[in-house]
């Protein structure tokens, strides 16, 4: 899957699946989470966000289930 990096302290790339539903972050300290089921509306918000950081936290990390791919 293809990321793109983003201005954030904590994220260093998103990628997203539109067909599947898979968000999949990357962290700086070398972390690559993917999340299930994200609605592509939840993609676009955090992509769009001022803040993808706070966007993450608030939105997505104790609301979707998720695999650490690394």
């Amino acid at each position: 899957m293809k990321r793109i990096p983003v201005a954030s302290s904590n994220i260093a790339a998103v990628g997203y699946d539109k067909k599947a539903h898979i968000l999949e972050i990357e962290f700086h300290y070398g972390a690559i989470s993917q999340y299930v089921d994200v609605p592509e509306k939840v993609y676009e918000e955090l992509m769009n966000s001022p803040s993808q950081g706070a966007y993450f936290m608030n939105e997505i990390k104790d609301k979707y289930s998720y695999n650490k791919k690394k």
